[in-house]
């Protein structure tokens, strides 16, 4: 299988303005797939990021033209300045349409699956956010357990008809939980809007021990979701998520969200992060974004996560362990011993949580990202909410 039978070529000179792009921009860095697909095979060249547009919509309910955000992007993207540091991108052009949207979930799947499997991490720019279910479906032949962060101002649940609803962009969720085989470990959503959630949702959310962060818990506080980024395989973004003010680029923006520094900070907790494998940009329709602010937004978010790729400080897993300070807290409740480690390279915390019904420390144990507040409340006698949610999980 090759990958240029699922994707269609680009022109980097349809985004230059009618100029010749600076040395040091994105648009001269950038590999594309204008005339030949990139060399993915090749160790020492082969990209490290594959930027792959989806111009995909049918399933973005009541915002049709989304399927136009991948080549607006670009625009924005490809004049931006990289940090002090080697890229090693590509831009491998862009899934279009299929003859249904089964066609265009399974193209997707496909490519995201096998960039993974060469180490490569995909960008995804959508496109409607129901195009999250095949970016999860990629990691089913992964064999392994997969953690999802969405970040959104709602819930995309369909309560109601849980089992028969149709996937769109308000209803992927369902399909993302109720998917044969399960391989879902955790699902996060962050900057929700409780006005905005069916409580039923948020009640069901806490039966499956999932975690849920809303956006009043984050303002002026963005460090308390970076643990659930950091946690995740693969982060969804909804544009959505952002206030209508910083990001008019969407038909179902709201008066309150993000600010637009916050959704590059949360982009970049995701780049950063050692764990993430794929990340996904929805929602956004240049349709309603007639000054190309919410492009050039999205292009920066995007640049915020491609720099904080290349700030990775591989301190996960814990090797080697002399990189690493461990703190032991004894709960006054229980006879349970909690476990912190703290990275002396990154200063970023984890908790050890054993498997359910274990004690020893000598068990098997789950490593979960934390803050330093979480030891604090552990040392006053406290279980972390975290802990127990991931404990429970765990059975």
């Amino acid at each position: 299988m090759s990958l240029a039978d699922f994707l269609s070529p680009i022109q980097k000179s349809h985004y230059a303005n009618n100029e010749q792009f600076n040395v040091a921009q994105l648009g001269s860095l950038i590999q594309a797939y204008e005339d030949a697909f990139p060399d993915l095979e090749n160790e020492e060249t082969k990209p490290q990021l594959a930027i792959i547009g989806v111009e995909e919509d049918r399933g973005s309910v009541n915002n049709a033209g989304a399927k136009k955000s991948p080549e607006k992007v670009r625009k924005h993207l490809y004049h931006l300045y990289p940090g002090d540091y080697r890229v090693r991108i590509a831009d491998l052009g862009n899934i279009q349409q299929g003859n249904t949207i089964n066609d265009t979930y399974t193209a997707l799947k496909l490519v995201v699956e096998e960039l993974i499997k060469k180490d490569i991490l995909p960008i995804i720019i959508g496109g409607g956010q129901d195009l999250t279910y095949a970016q999860y479906q990629a990691y089913e032949g992964l064999e392994q357990r997969v953690e999802v962060a969405i970040i959104d101002n709602k819930l995309d649940l369909d309560q109601e008809n849980a089992e028969e609803t149709p996937i769109n962009s308000a209803t992927y969720l369902n399909h993302i939980i109720l998917h044969q085989p399960d391989y879902l470990f955790n699902l996060s959503n962050i900057a929700y809007q409780t006005y905005l959630v069916n409580k039923d949702a948020l009640n069901m959310y806490d039966k499956l021990f999932f975690s849920t962060m809303r956006l009043g818990m984050i303002s002026g506080k963005l460090d308390h979701a970076e643990p659930l980024i950091r946690a995740a395989d693969m982060v969804s973004f909804d544009i959505s998520a952002i206030r209508a003010s910083e990001a008019t680029g969407n038909a179902n923006a709201t008066p309150n969200g993000l600010y637009g520094d916050e959704a590059c900070q949360l982009a970049r907790y995701a780049g950063i992060s050692d764990k993430c494998t794929s990340v996904g940009f929805y929602e956004y329709n240049p349709t309603f974004d007639p000054m190309e602010f919410s492009g050039m937004l999205v292009a920066q978010m995007i640049w915020c996560f491609i720099d904080g790729y290349y700030q990775r400080k591989n301190d996960a897993p814990l090797i080697p362990k002399s990189d690493y300070l461990f703190y032991y807290t004894p709960l006054n409740a229980d006879d349970y011993e909690l476990i912190f480690i703290k990275s002396k390279k990154s200063d970023r915390w984890w908790m050890q949580v054993p498997y359910f019904g274990s004690k020893s420390v000598n068990e098997r144990y789950y490593l979960m990202p934390c803050r330093y507040e979480d030891y604090q409340l552990a040392v006053q006698g406290e279980m972390p909410d975290l802990w127990w949610k991931t404990h429970q999980r765990l059975q």
